[in-house]
C-alpha cells in the first residue's frame, strides 16, 4: 500500500513537470480535420490544374518564369490559404477546448516557446516557397512545403507530445521522395498534409484525447 502511493506520488510528479515544460493539449482531432481540409484543398487543386492547358501544366512542372503573378498561381494560393485559415481555426478552437478541459493555460511561456519554434522553419519555408515560384520553379514548392514543414514539426516537438517529432520526420521523409517525382508533388502533398495529418491525429486521439 505504501509503495502504491510512493508510485502514485512519482507520477504526480512527473506529470506537474511534464505540463511545466511542455504543452500537452494539442487535440489529435484538430490534426485529423487538418488532414480533411488539405485533401479537399488537394482536389480542388487538383480540378484547378486539370482546366489549365498542357503547356501550363508543364510549366508547374518544371521551370518557367512566366508562372510569378498568373491566375493559376493566385487561385492556388487562395485555396492554400483557405485551408490553412480552416485549419488554424480549427486547431485553436478545439486545443482552447481541450486545455480548459484539462485546467491548463493555453497561452503561457510553454506554448509561446512552442509556437515560436515551431513559426521559424514556416515562416522561413514560406520565403522559401515565394522565391520558387517567383522563379518559375514551381515543380519544388509541394516538396519545400513538406520538407519545412517538417522542420517546424521536428522544432516544436521538444515542447509538446513526442509523437509531433515523428510526424515531422514523416513529413521531411515524404518531401525529400517527392523531390525525385517534379510533377507529381500535388499527390505527395495530399499523401503528407491529407493522409500523414488524419493518420497522426487518430493516433493522438487514440492515446491523449479519448479520457
Amino acid at each position: 500500500m505504501e509503495t502504491n502511493k510512493y508510485l502514485n506520488d512519482i507520477t504526480e510528479i512527473k506529470n506537474l513537470m511534464n505540463r511545466s515544460s511542455r504543452f500537452i493539449s494539442l487535440s489529435g482531432l484538430s490534426g485529423v480535420l487538418a488532414g480533411i481540409y488539405a485533401l479537399i484543398g488537394a482536389g480542388f487543386t487538383y480540378v484547378k490544374l486539370k482546366d489549365t492547358s498542357a503547356a501550363n501544366y508543364e510549366n508547374f512542372s518544371g521551370r518557367s518564369s512566366s508562372l510569378w503573378g498568373s491566375e493559376t498561381v493566385s487561385d492556388l494560393t487562395l485555396i492554400a490559404i483557405a485551408v490553412l485559415v480552416a485549419a488554424v481555426i480549427t486547431g485553436f478552437i478545439m486545443t482552447l477546448k481541450k486545455s480548459k478541459k484539462s485546467g491548463e493555460k493555453i497561452w503561457d511561456s510553454t506554448s509561446k516557446r512552442l509556437v515560436f519554434n515551431f513559426a521559424i522553419p514556416l515562416i522561413v519555408g514560406g520565403l522559401f516557397c515565394l522565391v520558387l515560384m517567383q522563379q518559375g520553379i514551381a515543380g519544388l514548392v509541394a516538396p519545400a512545403t513538406l520538407i519545412f514543414y517538417g522542420l517546424a514539426c521536428v522544432n516544436a516537438s521538444k515542447y509538446t507530445m513526442g509523437d509531433v517529432r515523428y510526424m515531422g520526420l514523416a513529413f521531411i521523409g515524404i518531401g525529400l521522395v517527392s523531390t525525385q517525382f517534379i510533377g507529381y508533388g500535388l499527390y505527395f502533398w495530399a499523401l503528407g498534409f491529407g493522409v500523414c495529418h488524419i493518420l497522426y491525429g487518430a493516433l493522438m486521439y487514440y492515446k491523449y484525447d479519448r479520457n
